[in-house]
């Protein structure tokens, strides 16, 4: 579990083909709280992953092919700079939202406005899916809370297919969002509440049957 605030930047370092996906190393500068240690969870740009091997400035990780094919860890890069997020304490202040590191699908930046005081940017949940992007989409909601590539965000502004939120000068510092331009591909995690009242009446209307004389009758409502 995570709160999408991002601690520090990484580098990717090596990319190494393994028979189960790949081996990954980030190099970094430090952590204000020490380094993670094997067997810890980090959330790399939204995805959890556990600490193969750690020294001061390297951290590795093994990951599969699964995570490969849903997130933008398939796409990743020598040099390519991620997110980093050590996981959830019960010290930790919980300054954002809680964070899975669960991808829920990837979307796509289609508009970068600066505003005065912040950054806007839009981004089209599930691209390639329809049905993925509809089932992203009902669990976005106006002033709700999303995680992008592992950073916690308010909704600024939703419509049917697509949304918008608002980068601080903070948050353009000191995560990629900075960087991010049209047409790249994130990492979306929707808020935990919303995706699991969604679920919940999705899966109450499916129970619900239609009324009918022998639904009537086996509830007692008549004579047998």
């Amino acid at each position: 579990m995570f709160t999408g605030i991002v601690q520090i930047l990484g580098r990717i370092g090596t990319v190494q083909q393994r028979p189960f996906g790949i081996h990954l190393t980030i190099e970094h500068d430090g952590w204000d709280n020490g380094t993670p240690s094997p067997g810890d969870s980090v959330c790399i740009s939204g995805v959890c992953l556990t600490v193969v091997e750690s020294t001061q400035r390297v951290l590795s990780f093994d990951v599969v092919a699964e995570t490969l094919a849903k997130t933008t860890l398939g796409d990743i890069e020598p040099g390519q700079m991620v997110n980093l997020e050590p996981a959830l304490t019960p010290n930790t202040p919980i300054g954002g939202h809680f964070v899975q590191g669960h991808i829920d699908g990837l979307g796509q930046i289609t508009g970068v406005r600066a505003d005065t005081d912040d950054r806007r940017i839009t981004v089209v949940p599930a691209v390639e899916s329809p049905a993925v992007a509809a089932e992203l989409m009902e669990a976005i909601v106006p002033k709700g809370s999303v995680a992008i590539d592992g950073v916690s965000l308010t909704v600024a502004a939703v419509d049917r297919s697509q949304f918008e939120v608002a980068l601080i000068p903070t948050t353009l510092e000191h995560t990629t969002l900075g960087r991010a331009k049209v047409d790249d591909r994130v990492n979306l995690e929707t808020d935990i509440v919303s995706k699991t009242v969604v679920h919940w009446l999705r899966q109450r209307s499916a129970s619900q049957t239609s009324v009918s004389m022998d639904n009537l009758r086996n509830a007692g409502f008549l004579g047998q």
